[in-house]
Formats: structure tokens, sequence, C-alpha cells
């Protein structure tokens, strides 16, 4: 799959109440806009990778393994970023990026509950991006890609 890589945009900084620095996207998903910030602090390298490559449109289509999710699949792309700040269940509005291995490379975001899975069995992935508003619309974004099919996604740097 081939992924376009754009050059670096400048990104809004936020400060959150624990003084660490945030940083802000604009996310359209569907027909929904969220607001978003990097966990540049809890994933730096995948967070790097990720800027990289802003703006981002993609393809947003349901999990199959996972539960309550939708993934953007993208086949052997190489990030090129290890494992950090993984999990196998990301909260709803919590963006992961798997870096590929023993399933493709893929972003999810989890709408509702997650176990992050494949046909392999379980993985992992970096907990990079957390939406931040319009929470209450992802089970609505989610449900459009169940049952209406793929659903484009723009990151954009806020």
């Amino acid at each position: 799959m081939t992924v376009s890589i754009a050059p670096p945009r400048r990104i809004q900084r936020q400060t959150a109440n624990n003084g660490t620095e945030k940083m802000k996207l604009k996310i359209t998903a569907g027909e929904y806009e969220f607001d978003a910030v990097l966990e540049v602090e809890k994933a730096p390298k995948t967070c790097a990778a990720f800027i990289k490559c802003l703006p981002y449109d993609g393809q947003l289509v349901h999990v199959r393994w996972s539960g309550e999710g939708v993934w953007i699949p993208l086949g052997d792309y190489d990030f090129g970023v290890d494992y950090e700040n993984h999990t196998s269940h990301p909260a709803p509005g919590h963006f992961i990026l798997y870096p590929g291995g023993i399933s493709e490379t893929e972003i999810l975001l989890a709408y509702g509950g997650v176990d992050f899975s494949s046909k392999v069995g379980q993985l992992a992935g970096n907990h990079f991006i957390t939406i931040t508003s319009n929470l209450d619309k992802l089970h609505e974004l989610g449900q459009a890609c169940l049952w209406k099919g793929a659903q484009k996604i723009h990151f954009a740097a806020a």
C-alpha cells in the first residue's frame, strides 16, 4: 500500500493541566469532525513518524476481530517505529498504530470496547492520538462503517 508523505507541517501546541505540551490535530471521519491531540510524550517516535505524513487521507473500515473499532489497513507500510506506549485495550477515542509484524500495519480507532486482535491472535498497538471532542459521535461513526461501509478519514494539523 502506498502512503503519501507530505512535508512536515507546523502543528499547534496546547499546554495540558499537568504542564505537558500537546500537539493538536483536526480529524474528519465520515460526516464527523473531531479535535485530537498527539501523545508526543508517551509515543514520541510514533508521533514523529505520523507528523511526517500530514495531511493524511485514508479509509476507515470496521474491524473484523477486535470488537467496537474501526481501522485503516496499511499493508506492509513501514513507519519505522517499534512498540512504545502500546496496548491491546485502547479506550474509546484512542488511536493506536500497529507497526506490523505478525499482521499488517494498521491504525485502529476504538469507539467502544476493543480487544485488539487479528486472525493470528492478540496484538498491541502504540497509543499515539487521543480524540478530545465529539466523543459522543464515535459510536455513530463506528456504526456507519459497519452498516454503510468504508468512510473517508482526514488528519490535519490544527
